[in-house]
């Protein structure tokens, strides 16, 4: 199974990117798909994730990030609006089947004027 994250880049405060993870190696659905992000210095926290069909959100992104989903193209977006400099780090992608978890290489996003 192998995850490839595309979309992130430079973004200046308020501005908005959005995230594309495509999934491949694999013809099953993942039990659960989600985003994480990890800043300088800060250990890998949570954004958004599906699990089945709830969705969770981390406290610092509810409200402006939305994540979603299309299995018909093995793909799972992290759409994020009114950026600002704590939102920097680089963001993963994570999938999940059964026991075994996977992770994205990651793309790094920075907000800064």
């Amino acid at each position: 199974v192998q995850l490839v994250e595309s979309g992130g880049g430079l973004v200046h405060p308020g501005g908005s990117l959005k995230l594309s993870c495509i999934i491949s190696g694999t013809a099953f659905v993942p039990d659960a798909v989600g985003w994480y992000r990890q800043g300088l210095g800060t250990e890998r926290e949570l954004v958004a994730r599906f699990a089945g069909a709830i969705i969770m959100y981390g406290d610092s992104v509810k409200g402006r990030f939305t994540i979603s989903r299309d299995y018909a193209k093995k793909a799972v977006y992290l759409q994020m609006n009114s950026l600002n400099s704590d939102d920097t780090g680089v963001y993963y992608c994570n999938a999940q089947f059964g026991p075994s978890k996977y992770w994205g290489q990651g793309t790094q996003v920075t907000v800064s004027s």
